[in-house]
């Protein structure tokens, strides 16, 4: 009678936007004991960028689910185990505790099939042999346990190792991403003493900041200071109503991101904020008469904010300054070839801007149908991280709840960001006569950087102008 053999293989915890360190588990679509198949959706994970569907690469069946929904896993962690059918592993048992016996140095008889890296968007696979690391048990943020128990399968026994951290050798430059090493070199930290807790020895903001509380001799890292939740936005975790005490909400996701990216923003790009009212009665006439028509489509959605973003990309289209990146390493203003329209988008899980990809080529129909999915894409909490990389300019309604006007914060990366105010009924001069008119606050804020007074003026103007006849957005450009 031949048996089948089976080895297990583990998925871990990718890195499915660049930079991202750890993701929530939202909900498990498997069980021990379920048979997947390669490319099968097994969960959905929360990022600090969007929630993410994470296929698994390989068929077997699943043997362990490692973590609970609602916890905090670090990338590069194990998630699931699933039993795979295959007769290379068949060797391993006898072949492993030899590994453990210093002995000359041969190879098990093993395919020289490398091992698949779960890496969808980030470094990506290393060439070489990688070093492990000795995990630090202080940066854990949940405790792995398992969600149900799962069958005992055939355990291969691997000798004790003493943990050791491996230090760059001399002359390695550590692994880290451009911001990590912008805020080493901030903080006066040199990498090469910091301890790596990334995958595959990566060094990580938070080791940074480990790094520089250990020498400031601070006892609470910065990460745990007190949390300040806006009731605006609906929190990552359930807050209860019926306390009369302090409600601590962890910051984590897409608020942290959001955080981080302000501030960020905030200290980096020095902002200049200009206002203009507008006279859009026009505009929304010109809004009922489409959607009336249904000339753009019967099933695409017009709002005046279509409006506002076809005058925005009309008026870049006259001023690509203002299209514009700085580019800090090179010393360099970089003018992009094309408009990545971003949508500030209010979701339950917080506030992300995904963006319309070379939205300056599309029709008004075109831009309209991109608009519509957009929006409720970020609203089902499906919007993928490319969607909300590479933005260029960045437009925030804040009109829809009601407010006049602000002074909105550039999205990181940009060179600029338009606020639009809410529509409100306004005496106004029209023709010699004070009358009732539509009218909205418009404030663009840019980087003054890239972009100078005249040209931001300028900008903004011509939004205004294209927003009081929108007839013009048909002969402008």
């Amino acid at each position: 009678m031949t048996t089948e053999v089976r080895s297990l293989r583990e998925f871990k915890m990718p890195d499915v936007g660049e930079g991202l360190t750890e993701a929530e588990i939202l909900s498990w679509y498997v069980k021990p004991g379920d048979t997947v198949t390669d490319g099968q959706v097994v969960c959905e994970v929360e990022t600090a960028k969007a929630a993410v569907e994470l296929p698994i690469p390989f068929n077997g069946v699943v043997e362990q689910l490692f973590f609970p929904e609602g916890a905090t896993v670090d990338v590069g962690t194990v998630i699931i185990s699933v039993a795979v059918a295959g007769a290379p592993d068949a060797a391993a048992p006898a072949a492993a505790p030899a590994a453990a016996v210093p002995a000359p140095a041969a190879p098990a008889a093993e395919p020289a099939e490398p091992e698949r890296r779960e890496v969808l968007v980030g470094y990506g696979p290393r060439t070489g042999t990688a070093q492990r690391r000795a995990r630090r048990t202080t940066t854990t943020t949940v405790t792995a346990t398992p969600v149900a128990p799962a069958p005992v399968a055939p355990v291969v026994p691997v000798a004790p190792v003493t943990p050791v951290v491996a230090e760059p050798a001399a002359g390695e430059r550590p692994l880290a991403k451009p911001p990590v090493r912008k805020l080493a070199k901030d903080l006066g930290i040199d990498l090469r003493a910091v301890v790596p807790t990334g995958p595959d020895g990566v060094i990580t903001r938070e080791d940074v900041h480990a790094h520089a509380s250990a020498q400031a001799a601070v006892q609470a890292a910065p990460a745990a200071a007190p949390a300040v939740v806006e009731a605006a936005e609906t929190p990552a975790v359930p807050v209860p109503v019926t306390t009369t005490g302090d409600v601590r909400v962890p910051i984590r996701g897409v608020r942290k991101a959001t955080a981080q990216a302000m501030v960020a923003s905030a200290f980096t790009a020095p902002h200049v904020t200009e206002f203009v009212q507008v006279d859009v009665t026009r505009t929304m006439k010109f809004v009922r008469r489409l959607k009336e028509s249904g000339e753009l489509g019967r099933d695409v959605r017009v709002s005046p904010l279509l409006l506002v973003a076809r005058a925005l990309l009309t008026a870049i289209k006259r001023h690509p300054e203002i299209n514009a990146q700085w580019d800090e390493a090179a010393q360099e203003i970089v003018i992009k070839g094309q408009v990545n329209l971003g949508i500030a988008a209010a979701t339950p899980r917080g506030l992300i801007v995904p963006n319309i990809k070379d939205a300056g080529s599309k029709t008004l129909s075109g831009l309209a149908v991109a608009l519509g999915e957009l929006v409720d894409t970020a609203r089902q909490g499906k919007t993928s991280p490319a969607d909300m990389q590479g933005g260029t300019v960045t437009i925030t309604n804040v009109g829809v709840f009601g407010v006049d006007t602000g002074t909105p914060i550039i999205n990181p990366g940009e060179a600029a960001i338009l606020a639009v105010g809410t529509i409100r009924e306004m005496p106004w001069v029209h023709k010699g006569k004070v009358v009732p008119r539509q009218v909205t606050t418009l404030a663009l804020s840019f980087d003054h950087r890239l972009v100078d007074g005249e040209l931001g003026s300028k900008v903004l103007a011509d939004v205004a102008a294209l927003l009081e006849r929108p007839k013009r957005l048909i002969t402008w450009g």
